[in-house]
């Protein structure tokens, strides 16, 4: 039988070219030598090689010379890890005793997020927030809009306690590609107001936290 010929194909070369990978040459920097209380992080989730909300699956006959089929794919924007790497990162090294882990799952990796808090030392609790982005994407089966950041425990919830009536619903316009809103990590400062708290795969350094991850190397390196 014929192999059916479909935009992948044709544009495989330019996903190549367009795709960014980590220039490092160990997996990751390594992490602090300090433990924490709270650790949030917003792993950068793998797609598999997919493209996001795009027109590539079309067969090559219904693709026009010069059409633009690639609208978003996440390893376009900053190197992606494939979950069963992401689970080799020793987290567990991080963590108090007592301590929470807050992380952000795109819907496709819901699963995936559980199994990778469970694999750094923690159990699956509830999920502490959803972000109402304001602006929806195409999806399989409903638009898509939200985004779930989970919490996980280790031992006991960290004392002394701070704000217990902050809401689950945060409504944020999306900004740039994969920032998440500000809004969510000064909520949990305020719920754990005098824990000692890092984010993991950060974009930069908030104010009372340390941080770790390719883009602030120089914000813990020595």
């Amino acid at each position: 039988m014929t192999k059916k010929i479909t935009g992948y194909t044709i544009y495989n070369q330019e996903q190549k070219r367009r795709t960014i990978r980590n220039d490092l040459p160990e997996f990751y920097p390594d992490l602090p030598e300090k433990k924490y209380d709270i650790i949030y992080a917003d792993p950068p989730w793998d797609y598999g090689g997919k493209l996001q909300f795009d027109k590539s699956s079309k067969s090559a006959d219904k693709i026009k010379p010069g059409d633009k089929i690639f609208i978003s794919s996440a390893n376009f924007k900053y190197p992606t890890v494939k979950t069963k790497d992401l689970m080799k990162i020793p987290i567990d090294k991080i963590a108090k005793d007592d301590c929470l882990l807050f992380m952000w799952v795109t819907n496709p990796h819901l699963a995936q997020g559980i199994e990778l808090g469970k694999s750094w030392g923690f159990e699956y609790k509830t999920v502490a927030f959803v972000w109402d982005k304001m602006v929806h994407n195409p999806g399989q089966y409903t638009l898509s809009y939200c985004e779930l950041c989970l919490v996980f425990k280790k031992g006991r919830i960290p004392k002394p306690r701070g704000a217990r009536n902050i809401k689950q619903l945060v409504r944020v316009k999306r900004g740039k590609h994969r920032e998440k809103p500000i809004e969510v990590l000064k909520n949990i400062e305020l719920m754990f107001p005098t824990q000692d708290k890092i984010e993991l795969f950060a974009r930069k350094k908030p104010d009372n936290w340390d941080v770790w991850g390719l883009d602030v190397r120089e914000e813990y390196e020595v």
